[in-house]
């Protein structure tokens, strides 16, 4: 894997956490394709597009007063197979609702997929709950 790979799929899984943990939905759904997937431990159903996703949020905030507050990002592990990467971490994330702040710790799975550009967009997203140490 060249070193420019690594670093440009590092810089777009960069990006993507950057906008959730600033919380700018519109740069941070934009970093996924239109049909991606996600798999969140906190739903029980597997969400079909990048605008069932938005959808769900906004439900979110609506209902819950949902914000993020921060995400830290750690133990990144960069996989790269041709035109896919896997990119997998650990997250700390601060969350408000109506209810409260609370400190989420968790792991993720985001799958990029390279662009016609020679970019990488993420296709699928997969969040569970991190046990404790």
């Amino acid at each position: 894997m060249s070193t420019t790979t690594v670093q440009d799929i590092r810089a777009a899984a960069g990006a993507l956490v950057a906008a959730f943990a600033e919380g700018r939905l519109d740069d941070y759904c934009g970093a996924f394709a239109p049909d991606a997937t996600f798999v969140f431990h906190t739903t029980v159903q597997r969400l079909g597009s990048t605008a069932e996703y938005r959808a769900l949020w906004q439900r979110w905030v609506e209902e819950d007063g949902f914000r993020i507050l921060g995400c830290t990002s750690s133990a990144q592990l960069i996989q790269h197979f041709g035109d896919t990467a896997v990119f997998t971490h650990d997250v700390e994330t601060r969350i408000a609702t109506h209810a409260g702040e609370e400190t989420l710790q968790e792991r993720e799975t985001i799958v990029f997929a390279r662009t016609d550009d020679g970019g990488w967009t993420a296709v699928h997203e997969h969040l569970s709950a991190r046990p404790a140490a």
